[in-house]
């Protein structure tokens, strides 16, 4: 195994970043991204993303370019000569390797970088301990520590963490009218929790009417608002049941893109959802979250840093994208309203009931 601890870096290295999917992962590597630009102002880097992640990183002031990877290259031999030739283009000095598995580290290796950044351990998957060649053993459990401690490599060691996002303009614009004509009434006046029914996987979610009671008891007892955001038929329809539950308690805004989610994030009070893209979209937006969790781990991608409430019953391991939503039905509406009540008061904005 080479080792490149001793190695002096150039001063602006060409670095590629291989974290593929998942927007709420692609969040949560932020940070790395942006811990490099601050030790290398002059760095060139880049981030190979498959879609629809690479919508959230086109306006990240941070990046040089994005390289969108097809879903299923590994298995197109037309993939694999024009990213051979795009990289070639490129030329990488050094790959990062956060995902750690092996269709991220393939990237890395074919990137022609000499130095390829992965995971040594648990989180060094499949075949990436083998196609990378500097390997770190991380200590940290959350996913955004886990990553920065990477740049040990590099020899960055990440003071605070920021994600480096900026708003759209016009996104901002779009949202704010939005909010204008749902407040014609005064509806939020008290603010308002933003609400995501949605999730990837079903063992992600919780129940449309748990989502609903939660909505209408903070209507009854705080006075604040719900706003119930959608993306998709499926989610659309999760959301109109939820505001069905209470038509007083919960409104449905108009369909968002990511960078409009970005600023209704930034724009709500908390946030409340399952363990999502939305979830860390909001904590990177530095809006306090209450996360819901079952198949996942609050400690290892829970929202990041201090301010969010997790609740949890117990952690429902095997398959996560198979199984059913067990442990997330065993999180009961009472639950979240402790914590509704928690974070209004951590806020200042708890209402006498």
């Amino acid at each position: 195994m080479i080792c490149f601890k001793d190695v002096l870096v150039n001063p602006s290295p060409r670095i590629l970043i291989t974290r593929l999917s998942h927007i709420g992962d692609c969040i949560l590597t932020m940070p790395l991204l942006a811990a490099i630009r601050e030790q290398y102002p002059h760095a060139f880097i880049a981030w190979a993303v498959e879609s629809p992640s690479h919508k959230l990183l086109e306006l990240h002031p941070l990046l040089d370019e994005i390289v969108v990877i097809p879903k299923g290259w590994m298995g197109k031999r037309k993939c694999w000569s024009e990213l051979r030739q795009t990289f070639k283009r490129l030329k990488f000095d050094i790959a990062i390797d956060p995902q750690g598995i092996t269709k991220s580290a393939a990237l890395g290796w074919i990137s022609g970088a000499k130095k390829r950044i992965g995971i040594r351990g648990r989180w060094g998957r499949e075949f990436s301990p083998w196609l990378n060649n500097c390997l770190v053993e991380t200590k940290s459990q959350h996913l955004v520590d886990r990553s920065l401690e990477l740049l040990s490599e590099i020899g960055i060691k990440a003071s605070n963490i920021d994600y480096g996002l900026l708003l759209c303009e016009k996104s901002t614009t779009s949202v704010e009218h939005a909010l204008a004509r749902i407040d014609s009434q005064g509806r939020l006046k008290h603010g308002f929790c933003l609400i995501n029914p949605g999730a990837g996987w079903r063992s992600r979610r919780w129940e449309n009417d748990r989502f609903g009671s939660v909505a209408s008891y903070l209507k009854r007892h705080h006075g604040m608002t719900s706003l119930v955001v959608w993306a998709g038929d499926e989610e659309l329809e999760m959301a109109q049941e939820i505001v069905a539950f209470d038509k007083d308690a919960s409104v449905l805004p108009p369909k968002t893109d990511l960078r409009e989610l970005a600023v209704l994030c930034q724009r709500a009070s908390f946030y409340l959802g399952g363990d999502t893209g939305p979830m860390h979209l909001a904590s990177a937006m530095g809006t306090p979250c209450i996360g819901l969790h079952g198949t996942t781990l609050p400690t290892e991608s829970g929202a990041h840093g201090a301010g969010h409430i997790s609740v949890q019953k117990w952690h429902q391991s095997g398959n996560r994208r198979k199984c059913e939503n067990d442990a997330m039905r065993d999180i009961l509406a009472a639950d979240v309203f402790l914590a509704c009540d928690e974070m209004l008061c951590r806020l200042g904005l708890k209402q006498a009931s």
